[in-house]
């Protein structure tokens, strides 16, 4: 696609091996950068989404998914940051397969915790009856990513989080060894604490919790 192509040159051109070594480094050299800081990466996309926005708007699913399975880091960053401008409350029933997809291709706490958080949760958010449906599934999974987005979904939730539903993704994986896992479960207690503090300082202290999870919980009491 024009959009996809034009962007591609646009960074290459904005490309700085300087900044990329520092930028793999620090996402553990799971993948390679071109070395674009996020404000002009940003200012890129949007200056081809302006460029572009009839056959971008028509088309967002496919191009997100394109940019992602390309090699460099920011291409996977502007998808997600395409899909944050699309889906708000335009989802489709059927968006669920693009975000598993998502979560489960280049896998890095810095994407899927995105995705979770505003994408996943999102999504949730205009489809609840789906909501134990997808949970379950990704809770179950053998994907560590799907396990941890489930825990995290309702990150932006606030007040109206459905703490059954987070207790029960906390006891379903509070015995994993899994870093990912464990800070997960304390993220999302913590968060939660903001609201609810006395209902999560009661269910951190009745669970035995492994001692990340219950330090990351109990931070902000």
């Amino acid at each position: 696609m024009k959009f996809c192509s034009d962007l591609e040159a646009d960074f290459r051109k904005a490309s700085n091996s300087e900044l990329a070594i520092p930028m793999g480094k620090y996402m553990k050299n799971n993948f390679s950068f071109l070395g674009i800081k996020t404000e002009q990466r940003r200012a890129i996309f949007k200056s081809n989404y302006e460029q572009n926005t009839v056959g971008v708007k028509s088309n967002f699913r496919v191009i997100a998914w394109e940019l992602f399975q390309m090699k460099e880091r920011e291409f996977h960053q502007t998808a997600i940051d395409l899909l944050l401008k699309e889906f708000k409350k335009n989802y489709g029933l059927e968006d669920i397969q693009l975000i598993e997809k998502l979560i489960i291709t280049n896998s890095w706490w810095d994407s899927v915790d995105t995705i979770a958080k505003y994408i996943l949760g999102g999504y949730l958010l205009q489809f609840p009856s789906e909501t134990l449906k997808v949970v379950e599934r990704f809770s179950n999974s053998e994907n560590m990513w799907l396990n941890r987005s489930a825990i995290l979904f309702q990150l932006s939730y606030k007040d109206k989080t459905n703490f059954e539903i987070l207790k029960s993704e906390c006891e379903k994986h509070k015995d994993s060894n899994e870093f990912f896992i464990q800070k997960a479960i304390g993220w999302a207690l913590r968060d939660y604490s903001r609201f609810n503090p006395k209902g999560v300082e009661a269910y951190v202290n009745s669970t035995n919790l492994k001692p990340l999870s219950r330090r990351e919980a109990l931070r902000l009491l």
